[in-house]
């Protein structure tokens, strides 16, 4: 099989290089070959040891090349990551082999987290959740302050608590603009009375963290609690249905059904989560028409929100690993309502 996702190398060779290919063989490590360009022959040597190296620049056409002279029968690739082009190429390269396309194979082994996988991303779980501390302990939700100094000031302090990076662009979002699911930050200031959503992650050595909270600025009205309260109640029974053996689409409706329930139904626009991992979102896909069944070790995400165009929106995110008995809580941060 020819691996071209650069994720997928990784995850089966260690290898993070940004310009590689990779061919498996069924017979094992000793006849799979990886291959780089020279800027990471040292690199590659260290990071997988026990994979020979090739070192050219077009990778996936090396490897073509290297399967055609090696008369190889069949040769599997990547089908959903492969160009046009990509393909034009590997069958112009490969002559009488039997080409077979193949959609997420790699990304499925990816799906249950082994222990040492878990603890990277309970570490940038534990960036993330020291990060907010720190900015409410210094009072960096306040009124007056943008979206935007908002943000920097928490990717800040991920750095700060052990993260390599942040997971993906910091979700700041006040007042109106909470009721925007995905709302990139801008120059909008915190204002007395707001709801202020932060959707933010951590990442420690390539894995990803991923965790939602929802404050109010000075002064709670009546709406905003009960918006509040629904989903802080979808959220927890989204939690407690975390179980190997559930479906995609019943975790959905755990959470989902108190939504509803509530009137609130039609303001809650998205899925319930998806999986956490060497990607921000990685299978599996929680919805309400998922058929999958949760596996043990797979780490999920429970993202219910309500949003209200022109008034404000609440959502409320935990990352957390699938276990047979139920679910390890991975973001520890309270989802008590707090007024700043």
């Amino acid at each position: 099989m020819l691996v071209t996702d650069l994720v997928n190398i990784r995850y089966l060779t260690g290898f993070t290089g940004s310009n590689a290919a990779l061919l498996v063989h069924v017979h094992g490590d000793q006849h799979t070959l990886l291959c780089t360009d020279s800027r990471y022959s040292e690199q590659s040597a260290r990071q997988a040891p026990d994979i020979r190296v090739d070192i050219a620049r077009a990778c996936g056409r090396r490897l073509a090349e290297f399967a055609n002279e090696s008369e190889y029968k069949r040769l599997l690739f990547e089908s959903n990551v492969v160009t046009v082009e990509d393909h034009a190429t590997l069958s112009g390269t490969t002559k009488g082999i039997e080409l077979q396309g193949i959609s997420g194979l790699v990304e499925q082994l990816r799906e249950v987290k082994d222990d040492g996988e878990i603890d990277l991303i309970r570490q940038a779980c534990a960036a993330g959740d020291a990060a907010l501390a720190a900015l409410l302990k210094a009072g960096g939700l306040r009124e007056g302050r943008s979206e935007r100094d908002v943000a920097r000031d928490l990717e800040w302090r991920m750095f700060e608590a052990g993260a390599d990076g942040i997971a993906f662009e910091t979700i700041v979002a006040t007042g109106a603009n909470s009721a925007i699911p995905h709302h990139r930050p801008t120059e909008a200031v915190l204002a007395h009375g707001d709801f202020v959503k932060l959707d933010f992650g951590a990442l420690v050595d390539g894995y990803h963290s991923d965790m939602t909270r929802t404050f109010v600025l000075g002064a709670l009205s009546d709406w905003q609690r009960a918006a509040y309260d629904v989903v802080l109640a979808s959220q927890l029974a989204g939690c407690e249905a975390v179980r190997s053996g559930v479906t995609d689409g019943e975790l959905d409706a755990a959470s989902r059904d108190v939504i509803e329930a509530a009137g609130m139904g039609r303001h809650f626009t998205h899925g319930l989560g998806h999986g956490v991992g060497l990607r921000i979102h990685e299978a599996p896909a929680i919805t309400k028409t998922g058929e999958g069944k949760l596996l043990s070790g797979a780490v999920v995400t429970v993202e219910p929100g309500v949003y209200f165009p022109g008034r404000g929106g609440v959502r409320i995110e935990d990352t957390l690993v699938v276990r047979d008995s139920g679910a390890e809580l991975l973001t520890l941060t309270s989802k008590d309502l707090t007024i700043v």
